[in-house]
């Protein structure tokens, strides 16, 4: 039998961009992801975030469900151009009265909320300016960051910096596949590193101004070697080092690890020493999001890690394509103890996409692959705390069904399914799962899978 902290927090996230819509009314400027959007053959079907789930009129009824799963925490994230719509200097009084609202009505029913100050979805006016590539904007963010703390702290007592640093740089500046599109070597390394001092200057903000706990959000994807030949364990190492230590080495050991001057070869910078004091600095937790983990080989074609992924026979694989795999879970978790020195953290993000068949009997959506996934990751969190990792909260991804970024709206994530034309939500079987699992602190999650 399992059993949770009594104080554990058991949470849903979502993120700004992907489920309010409405993302210029009342006030708010464009992001990098409505301009994204808005040019051709960049997003699957065309589809974008003008709408996507109306949470920004429909919160009420979605912290009601939140209520009703029985939930203590939810995650957000707070668009930055709603609040400033030009980034910097003026604030838009609209936007951030949308958010006190929503703070509100999650704590008028006993939610905490945990709120991310920037889930990908800088302002275009900022972007106009060089983005994550102008060394200004470390002050722009500490500013932006400022306005929120003074509006939300105090009620809000959980704050995180960033969203997964990896995805915006990954994504956005290396391979082009996310906003704002870019593919260079050499712009890279430097977004990431105007991302760690941006969340350090916030940071500093913070401990002028705040009461409560700042952290960062990373996600992590541990990698094992294919084989024991030495090729594959330093491919293996490549890999680890640019998705999962290049932005947790600076935060806890003040300094990048050695691989990445060797990955980017030219386009690795040299970075001032008073840098890395900065980013140094304390956080008072650790937000982990885990999908999947990753099995790699050696493969000198590859221009930028030499190293592959490979495929596992008889994995189970969710419709973004990740393994399911949930001892990696586990794995990860003791490997930030071990190499972190156990900061307190959370598992801010978890969860899969898989298709989900058409309701049967009259509202009920049957998704019994999701609900398998997150029984064996919620044992995963488990079998951690029993390692002695600090881990004080769990957060499913995602409260609902939502537009999944370059994907549009083919990949649903949500324990709540959303249909998009009449935006009727209606909980799915791993929604009713997650309640269980809650109101028995874990214990659910123990339980013998029932039949359908």
């Amino acid at each position: 039998m399992i059993e949770f902290p009594q104080h554990f927090l058991w949470g849903t996230a979502t993120s700004a961009y992907q489920i309010e819509g409405s993302p210029l009314a009342d006030g708010a400027g464009p992001s990098i992801w409505h301009r994204f959007t808005h040019t051709p053959n960049l997003v699957r079907d065309g589809a974008t975030g003008d709408v996507a789930c109306d949470h920004y009129r429909r919160f009420l009824d979605d912290v009601g469900l939140m209520r009703d799963l029985g939930t203590n925490a939810y995650r957000f994230s707070i668009s930055w151009s709603r609040v400033m719509p030009q980034g910097r200097n003026a604030v838009n009084p609209a936007g951030l009265d949308f958010y006190d609202r929503l703070v509100d009505a999650l704590l008028a029913h006993g939610i905490e909320p945990m709120v991310t100050l920037y889930h990908w979805d800088l302002p275009a006016a900022l972007d106009d300016l060089g983005g994550w590539l102008n060394p200004e904007i470390a002050r722009w963010f500490a500013e932006y960051a400022a306005v929120v703390f003074r509006r939300l702290d105090g009620r809000v007592k959980l704050w995180a910096t960033l969203n997964e640093p990896w995805v915006v740089t990954n994504g956005g500046y290396l391979y082009g596949a996310l906003a704002p599109g870019h593919r260079n070597r050499f712009e890279a390394p430097i977004a990431s590193h105007h991302l760690l001092r941006a969340h350090a200057e916030a940071v500093r903000v913070y401990r002028a101004e705040g009461r409560h706990r700042i952290g960062i959000v990373v996600n992590l994807e541990p990698k094992y070697p294919a084989s024991h030949d030495p090729v594959d364990r330093a491919a293996t190492a490549r890999a680890d080092a640019y998705m999962n230590r290049q932005y947790l080495d600076p935060i806890f050991r003040g300094g990048y690890p050695e691989e990445l001057a060797q990955i980017f070869g030219e386009a690795w910078p040299r970075w001032p020493a008073d840098d890395f004091a900065l980013i140094r600095q304390p956080i008072d937790f650790l937000g982990v999001n885990y999908y999947t983990r990753n099995v790699t080989r050696f493969d000198p074609h590859d221009g930028l890690l030499q190293a592959a992924p490979v495929s596992q026979k008889r994995a189970t694989y969710t419709e973004t394509g990740w393994e399911v795999f949930a001892p990696a879970l586990s794995d990860v978790l003791v490997w930030v103890k071990e190499r972190y020195g156990n900061p307190p953290t959370y598992v801010t993000e978890n969860g899969a996409a898989f298709f989900d068949p058409p309701a049967v009997e009259g509202d009920r959506l049957a998704d019994p692959l999701r609900v398998d996934y997150l029984r064996q990751h919620i044992k995963a969190v488990h079998a951690a705390i029993e390692h002695g990792v600090d881990v004080r909260g769990y957060f499913v991804w995602s409260l609902l069904d939502n537009f999944e970024w370059s994907h549009g709206y083919s990949k649903r994530f949500g324990i709540v399914h959303v249909d998009f034309d009449t935006q009727k939500r209606t909980p799915k079987d791993s929604a009713l799962f997650y309640a269980k699992v809650i109101a028995s602190k874990g214990q659910a999650a123990d339980d013998p899978p029932s039949r359908p």
